[in-house]
């Protein structure tokens, strides 16, 4: 086990959510769709479960050891082998983990080594990972004349 998950009060046989999320990136002009392996903590697992709709085609439960073992991360099978894990994935893993010690109730719905697909799978809303936000003129709030004087 790292020293990172145990720095952290985390433990190998702890458990957590990880999901298979379609993404995007923008490259040269093209957005390009990939698969992504990021951790859910527990508050994004109500909104799974109520069949809102998700850009996650999977989700597994693992123990973290499963994937975070001595500083390396090991793709489960369930995953494509072209699907790549998140940006911090790490950190975001040992946040999502806390999440489901303080609502331990959560880990009831998805048992360790269940793989639940019958999710409400949808890329209408495209999640853009390198998405930059260029901030023009046109953006100012327009206030009215007054706002600034004093009567």
């Amino acid at each position: 086990m790292t020293n990172t998950l145990t720095e952290a009060g985390i433990t190998a046989d702890d458990y957590c959510l990880f999901g298979l999320a379609t993404c995007f990136i923008r490259e040269e002009g093209e957005t390009k769709q990939i698969d992504i392996i990021e951790p859910i903590p527990s508050a994004a697992l109500e909104a799974l479960l109520k069949g809102i709709p998700t850009s996650y085609k999977l989700a597994v439960a693992k123990n973290v050891g499963d994937i975070i073992n001595e500083d390396k991360l090991q793709k489960p099978s369930e995953f494509p082998t072209e699907s790549r894990f998140s940006e911090n994935f790490v950190e975001r893993t040992l946040a999502a983990v806390r999440t489901y010690k303080n609502k331990p109730s959560a880990t009831k719905f998805i048992s360790i080594g269940t793989c639940k697909d019958d999710l409400n799978y949808s890329t209408e809303r495209k999640r853009v990972l390198n998405n930059a936000k260029t901030v023009s003129e046109d953006d100012n709030v327009k206030q009215h004349s007054h706002t600034h004087k004093k009567l």
